[in-house]
């Protein structure tokens, strides 16, 4: 039986993407990595790709409209029968044709327990907020800011003397294993969306 395709956008070092391709060779993750696609010609992840073997394209944004930079992306999407995008550190936010064209299909990873903390410097502003708590959350992408419905979320407690390069590298940590864990789950036949609420009867 032919694995579900799957894509990974990526602006930098794509450890998340290491994550996904180290899960799909484990077997944890019954899917076939199609296509890693950048933004940034430059992007360490895409040699980290290539060295696994993964097909990488380059896609620059500028000069350029979003929707032009979009509808160049989803074409290579489209043309190689993709089933789930996952960014992966894509510092680029989507316009509405790129969501529509893969509605409830497309993962993003933050670090920070959603709708908590949404934006840049998440770690940063957990620290300042004084939480014991936070994390790292996998959701689906809509139109806004780290908004679609939550697939998997985890915990990572806030020690009195963290920095935010040692917070950040203990929500890494987790992010590498539920981004796999999330994918495999929105692959499930049985994965579905009410409202902002996401449902899988398999769900470990």
């Amino acid at each position: 039986m032919q694995k579900p395709k799957i894509a990974i956008l990526i602006s930098g070092r794509g450890s998340n993407l290491l994550a996904l391709l180290d899960a799909i060779r484990d077997g944890r993750l019954e899917a076939e990595a199609a296509v890693v696609i950048s933004n940034v010609e430059s992007a360490a992840g895409l040699v980290r790709a290539r060295e696994r073997g993964v097909e990488t394209l380059v896609i620059s944004h500028k000069n350029r409209t979003r929707e032009e930079h979009d509808r160049e992306i989803v074409a290579e999407l489209k043309r190689r029968d993709v089933e789930l995008v996952c960014l992966a550190g894509y510092m680029r936010l989507l316009g509405s044709f790129f969501v529509r064209s893969f509605e409830n299909r497309i993962l993003n990873i933050h670090p920070s327990l959603l709708p908590a903390f949404p934006g840049v410097d998440a770690q940063r502003q957990a620290l300042a907020h004084g939480v014991k708590i936070t994390g790292c959350t996998v959701h689906l992408v809509d139109e806004q800011l780290d908004h679609g419905p939550i697939v998997l979320q985890r915990a990572v407690e806030v020690l009195d003397h963290d920095t935010v390069e040692s917070l950040s590298a203990r929500i890494l940590e987790q992010e590498h294993h539920i981004y796999p864990e999330a994918a495999a789950l929105v692959l499930k036949k049985d994965f579905r969306v009410d409202g902002r609420r996401t449902f899988c009867q398999d769900r470990d």
